[in-house]
């Protein structure tokens, strides 16, 4: 009945469906759920994405009731509530004083350990001996609000240990000489802490907000640069499209996979700033519930249980970093094909020409590394304790190369960094490593004779090879790194592949074959989870 019932639950309300839609991902949400998270009450007014699976969705998309499910869902309900008539009620709590004729408890009396009926419990409250007894709602189990060892009523709260104690406690008991607060006034103050973290949460909320929409405006914006971008620059190469149809196939596709990137980027950065709301909005709702807590008691034991006492750390909202979606790429395209009307010659064959997309090789990462389904982006692994013993987040080992290697010929790829403060990308040569060498990663991924790269350390960029360092002048961050080979010059080439203004040389004096390296670099407090992704366009 369980797997039943969770298959018949909305995602955002967590409830049984009401009127539930399909949407064209697959996925089902109430009608009423879906459009509070796109805030609109009909289906017309975007943007609309599905929030399982975080994919956009046409704006005219028109919202149609699964009648199946619905069936399923009225089913189960009928079936639910036969089954909730027909359980059986809990037998009432009876009053102790009453010993002839039982009659229903109340109220509990923690002093006397007692279930009080109602004339019993009007007793308690006239007669004077029994005036300053501690009174509560009748309950099952009157020893739970009561001190294990000393069995007294805990009327304090030790603020050392965050427990309620009775008075015992504090006098002879494990608590003695910790500071104590009544118990109105430890709730006062822990109410107050609760209130400065809810005004905290509801401002990172706004930020989290606003930065949302920020990069709901990058998306729209990367889509409407795409296409301007695309419309231009078709409209120059159709005075020069004689000789240059294959040069215009290149440039379109280095503008859609440019888009590709930064629509997934812009995806991925939304799922984040959701996920902190979602955080948030727990924290809120707990807060909220916990402040209308009447029960002294019952509050703290609640706010201690919860870990809801101390004023929250909140990691500060990220701001929208717009440089990182600065269409400079597609600016670069329209700029070369200027450049092209006017010496043509000069520009034949491009850098980009030689474009390949290589693979990861799996066998040849370090255990710390996780490879994806496309072997196409490396990530640091997470682990616990993944940061032991190393000094930095940076260890040349931590590496993992290509499938491919490059023996002759001319070869460029490139390698998508973004917003990453470590990583070390570069070429390196040495035995197949198809071959069965178990000490491979020691004699050939650490940076050595056989290697060249280039480190990026917190804004830092070094020119790495062998023993020697060599830092560059960069003048603005680099979001994508381009390698050229050229093997019969001896040349290796870096650049800032958006602008393809190159950053370094090297000569390589190899006869053996060179494979791409890639190393994400350690993370270190969850700053450099993000993963090396290698450029990849793809034929039409």
């Amino acid at each position: 009945m369980g797997t039943v019932e969770e298959s018949l639950k909305c995602p955002v309300c967590q409830d049984v469906f009401t009127d539930p839609v399909t949407l064209p991902c697959g996925h089902d949400f109430c009608l009423t759920c879906i459009q509070t998270v796109w805030e609109t009450d009909g289906p017309n007014e975007g943007p609309l994405f599905c929030p399982e699976c975080q994919i956009f969705l046409p704006p005219d998309l028109v919202l149609q009731e699964n009648s199946s499910l619905q069936t399923r869902v009225k089913d189960f309900t009928a079936k639910t509530s036969t089954q909730s008539q027909a359980a059986e009620t809990p037998p009432p709590i009876l009053c102790d004083h009453c010993i002839e004729t039982p009659s229903v408890a109340v109220r509990t009396c923690l002093t006397c350990d007692a279930s009080l009926c109602r004339a019993h419990a009007l007793q308690h409250q006239q007669r004077s001996a029994l005036r300053e007894h501690t009174v509560v709602e009748v309950m099952e189990d009157p020893l739970s609000l009561k001190c294990r060892e000393h069995r007294d009523e805990l009327k304090l709260f030790c603020t050392e240990d965050r427990v309620p104690v009775c008075c015992l406690c504090v006098l002879v008991g494990v608590h003695k000489n910790h500071r104590a607060l009544q118990l109105h006034e430890a709730c006062a103050d822990f109410k107050s802490v609760l209130e400065s973290n809810m005004n905290q949460l509801l401002e990172r909320r706004g930020e989290a907000e606003h930065a949302i929409k920020d990069l709901e405006s990058l998306y729209t914006e990367t889509v409407k640069y795409a296409a301007d971008f695309r419309e231009r620059v078709s409209d120059k190469y159709s005075r020069i499209r004689v000789v240059l149809d294959g040069d215009e196939r290149l440039m379109m596709q280095i503008i859609d996979a440019e888009e590709t990137y930064m629509l997934e980027w812009l995806e991925a950065q939304r799922g984040q700033m959701e996920a902190q709301i979602k955080e948030i909005d727990h924290l809120r709702a707990s807060s909220k519930s916990l402040l209308q807590e009447t029960n002294h008691l019952r509050f703290l034991q609640q706010i201690t249980a919860q870990d809801l006492c101390d004023p929250l750390e909140l990691t500060p909202i990220q701001e929208v970093d717009r440089s990182l979606c600065d269409p400079e790429k597609m600016r670069t395209v329209e700029k070369l094909v200027d450049d092209l009307s006017v010496a043509l010659s000069q520009h034949f064959p491009r850098t980009w020409s030689y474009l390949s997309c290589p693979s990861l090789d799996c066998s040849t990462a370090h255990p710390r590394l996780e490879i994806s389904s496309d072997r196409k982006q490396v990530f640091w692994r997470t682990q616990p304790g993944a940061e032991a013993g190393s000094s930095g987040p940076y260890d040349s080992q931590y590496s993992v190369l290509a499938q491919d290697s490059f023996s002759s010929g001319q070869h460029y790829w490139e390698v998508i960094v973004q917003e990453k403060p470590y990583w070390l990308i570069g070429v390196t040569s040495g035995p197949s490593h198809r071959e069965e060498d178990s000490d491979l990663s020691s004699t050939r991924l650490n940076l050595n004779d056989t290697s060249w790269c280039i480190y990026h350390g917190d804004g830092q960029y070094l020119a790495c090879h062998d023993t020697q360092e060599e830092q560059l002048s960069v003048g603005r961050r680099v979001r994508k790194l381009g390698i050229f080979a050229d093997l019969q010059k001896g040349a290796l080439q870096f650049y800032d592949a958006d602008r393809l203004s190159l950053l370094h040389s090297f000569c390589v004096r190899s006869s053996d074959p060179v494979f791409p390296m890639l190393n994400p670099c350690i993370d270190v407090k969850g700053l450099n989870r993000q993963p090396l992704t290698l450029f990849c366009i793809q034929d039409p």
